[in-house]
């Protein structure tokens, strides 16, 4: 993937998006996650996900992972911890790990960008890479010596 000005990006990877051009190509019926981070030599996952009108992600409890949310368009309401919070352009939230959380879009839906720590082979890639000084595959015991 490119950036918006062709380019691969800073670090080689390319993972970026511009937003207003990524809502408008992906059309007015697309909805969940229309973007999202990618490569294996990360450690954060993010995306951006849009709600049609009237549409809710259901009241969960992530209790791992803290989330940082970030209204890009549209409008909607998320709740965390039984607070209620505008999710519209420019609304920053963090949704810390063991808080029930929720969103619901509103009459127009709503898109929003999410970024937390990778937990998937991303992760376990990331911090057990072969070579990696101090880093060894989890379970392997230390030779003695």
């Amino acid at each position: 993937m490119r950036d918006s000005d062709g380019s691969r990006g800073p670090d080689g990877f390319g993972d970026g998006v511009a937003v207003e051009a990524l809502l408008r190509e992906a059309g007015a019926d697309a909805a969940g996650a229309l973007w999202r981070l990618t490569g294996t030599e990360r450690q954060l996952d993010a995306n951006v996900v849009r709600l049609r009108p009237g549409a809710a992600v259901a009241a969960h409890v992530e209790p791992d992972l803290d989330v940082l949310v970030l209204g890009l368009a549209g409008r909607g309401t998320l709740r965390c911890a039984g607070v209620e919070h505008a999710l519209e352009p420019g609304a920053l939230r963090l949704l810390p790990r063991g808080a029930e959380r929720a969103v619901a879009a509103g009459a127009e839906g709503v898109a929003y960008l999410t970024v937390h720590r990778a937990t998937g082979a991303e992760a376990l890639i990331t911090r057990w890479r072969p070579g990696a000084p101090g880093r060894r595959a989890p379970g392997r015991a230390r030779r003695p010596g």
